[in-house]
């Protein structure tokens, strides 16, 4: 039965019965309200690692940020990622790291795969628990099983003559995992993918990450997919085709014998490439200045032919504006 409390009010005693929870007059956390328990931090990261526990027993794939690149006093390479506060590793051999023209065929298979796991820095990466350890509460998982996991799932029809749910035509989100000048790195459903800048994006640029960062969602169209088997699966994608082309439109507003403002995206063979201020894509095939301008300079632009065909301006630099090169 509650603690009963008597109070007195002026000089007169009266009696009040107010019911005091015993959990109020217990040792513990004293809450402001009754009957509730307030968990201790030891109590907090108990349940969490009880999840873990239930994720390792299930094979739940569990999705962390990639924090860090290290080198283990075992010699283990390992990728480094946190979930639920807790610190969980990743062997370099189980990141499955696509190595296709990566351009350093020659080179040790580890380095080249620390030096994409680098580049990823900061991406959103699945992977699945393979054994922890509840002493030291140490986990080691695998993003290659949480990949393989995944291509099974969205690659491969579960029952014969079914469609699965990824195929060629189909518009669908992929992350961005890395981003180089000319390419960018995607994960599309387990199945990783370099695509060049200029299948990303209608407009040209210079450098990729101008416009594509680590950790962005993108919508993409499936192009092609080639299926040998689960763990060797290759596809095509783009993200232009899964946006509107506003070229054409914007290429309304240029007039021949205009003047405008554009920055030198690329040179190749004495041709200029360059993003027009107006948002047109250009070409100049030669250029009236002293000195030739070089790769990321704004300069002055004069319109000689409408490209309709290959939607783009056609015509001649006249002067450096601004040296980015």
């Amino acid at each position: 039965m509650a603690e009963v409390k008597k109070t007195k009010k002026g000089s007169a005693a009266v009696d009040t019965e107010t019911s005091i929870p015993k959990a109020a007059l217990a040792n513990g956390i004293l809450t402001i309200e009754v009957d509730t328990h307030v968990e201790t931090l030891e109590e907090k990261e108990d349940a969490r690692w009880h999840q873990l526990l239930n994720a390792h027993r299930t094979r739940k794939i569990l999705t962390g940020q990639l924090g860090g690149i290290e080198r283990l006093e075992s010699g283990w390479v390992v990728a480094i990622t946190y979930y639920n506060g807790f610190r969980i590793i990743i062997p370099m051999d189980e990141m499955m790291i696509n190595l296709t023209r990566d351009g350093r065929e020659n080179a040790d298979t580890l380095n080249r795969q620390t030096r994409i796991a680098n580049n990823m820095l900061g991406c959103e990466l699945d992977f699945i628990i393979k054994d922890l350890d509840s002493e030291t509460r140490s986990v080691v998982s695998s993003r290659k099983d949480a990949m393989l996991k995944k291509r099974q799932t969205f690659y491969l029809p579960e029952n014969e003559g079914e469609e699965p749910m990824l195929y060629p035509g189909r518009i669908v989100e992929a992350r961005v995992i890395a981003v180089a000048q000319k390419v960018v790195r995607l994960e599309v459903f387990g199945v990783e993918i370099s695509v060049r800048s200029r299948d990303m994006s209608w407009e040209w640029m210079s450098d990729a990450s101008e416009k594509f960062h680590v950790g962005d969602l993108v919508l993409v169209s499936v192009n092609k997919i080639n299926i040998h088997s689960v763990e060797d699966i290759d596809i095509a994608v783009d993200a232009k085709s899964a946006t509107a082309n506003i070229n054409k439109d914007n290429l309304k507003k240029c007039v021949r014998q205009g003047k405008y403002v554009g920055t030198i995206t690329d040179v190749y063979k004495g041709t200029y490439f360059m993003r027009l201020n107006i948002g047109v894509n250009a070409v100049a095939h030669s250029c009236n200045m002293s000195s030739l301008p070089v790769k990321n300079d704004e300069v002055g632009f004069v319109v000689t032919r409408i490209n309709d065909n290959y939607e783009v301006a056609e015509g001649i630099i006249t002067r450096l504006i601004k040296h980015n090169g």
